[in-house]
Parts: structure tokens; sequence; C-alpha cells
């Protein structure tokens, strides 16, 4: 299902040349319902500002970003956020799964998160950490791929729309 998509880790300059298609996944996220950091009235420049700064941080090794690709387009995003203190340097989380409307349920989500999940092991973080909209498509990828669920907060973000939403807690050890 995923023959014309490819995946790779996206270096800053890179995602710097994509910001485009970048800002353009979360816009469609916003526009469809889903709860990730913006309300409905978000503007493409605070869109760019978000990667702006995202982009930032990746420069300072802080974080990994991993896209799937189609035609010369990002379709689909996820980061690897390393985190840095030094009791923690085993721990990492996994955010901004984002997958275009015109791209999803073709297992663009699942790959994406086996990569994240691949490179963190490979920098030593056993532990991830993640939060998604409780009931979304993203708690169910993440119940299906093994994640453990360890909690709930009511009301915690709000959908775009500015509806109070609740959000579930994830966890998962990739290592020993």
């Amino acid at each position: 299902m995923t023959d014309d998509v490819t995946f790779r880790e996206m270096s800053a300059g890179e995602a710097a040349a994509h910001i485009d298609d970048l800002v353009e996944i979360i816009r469609d996220s916003v526009a469809n319902g889903s709860s990730v950091n913006f309300l409905a009235d978000v503007t493409p420049a605070q869109l760019r500002e978000f990667w702006s700064s995202s982009i930032a941080e990746q420069r300072n090794g802080g974080r990994l970003l991993f896209v799937a690709e189609c035609d010369g387009h990002v379709v689909a995003t996820t980061m690897l956020l390393l985190a840095p203190q030094p009791n923690q340097s085993h721990r990492a989380e996994i955010a901004k799964m984002l997958v275009h409307s015109s791209y999803r349920r073709r297992g663009i989500a699942r790959q994406l998160l086996h990569m994240a999940e691949s490179a963190a092991l490979e920098r030593g973080r056993t532990l991830l950490m993640l939060d998604t909209e409780k009931d979304s498509a993203g708690e169910a990828l993440y119940v299906a791929t093994g994640w453990h669920r360890f909690g709930e907060v009511p009301g915690h973000a709000m959908k775009p729309d500015g509806t109070p939403s609740p959000t579930s807690f994830f966890y998962k050890i990739i290592g020993p």
C-alpha cells in the first residue's frame, strides 16, 4: 500500500527546503479536526514559525525528523525528541505523528513510528513516551503497535474548534 511512498530521516537543511510541505501537513491535520497544538485560525506564518523552531532544535541535535515522501513532496512526519537531561539520556518522546489526509490508511504512520523507534534504540534511548488525543486514530495506532496507555487527562488540549478534549499518555520500553 505504500509502494509509491518513500521513508527516510530528513536533515534540518532538507526540512528547511521542504517547509511548505511541512506547513501543509499541519494545516491539513488541523483542517480535518486533529488536536495537534493549533486551533482552526492558525496562520501559515505561525506554522512556518513552528517548523523553523523545530528545525533549529534539529540542528542542535535535540530532535530527529522522519518523513514519508511521494512525488518529491513530504506527505507525513514524525519526530523523535531526545531528552536533554543527564539523568534522562535513556528517554525520548514521539511528536508530530502526522499524515496528510490524502495518504491516510496506508500504513505510513506505522512505518514512520517503526523508524523513530529504531532510531531511538540506535541512540541508546530505551524508554519512549508520547501523548495523543483520546479516541483518535493515533491512539488506535499506538495501542496496535505495543504502546502502553498509562493515563488520561480530561480537557488537556483543545480541538481546532476550541473544544476541550482529553489526552491519553503512552509509553513503550524498546530496550533493556
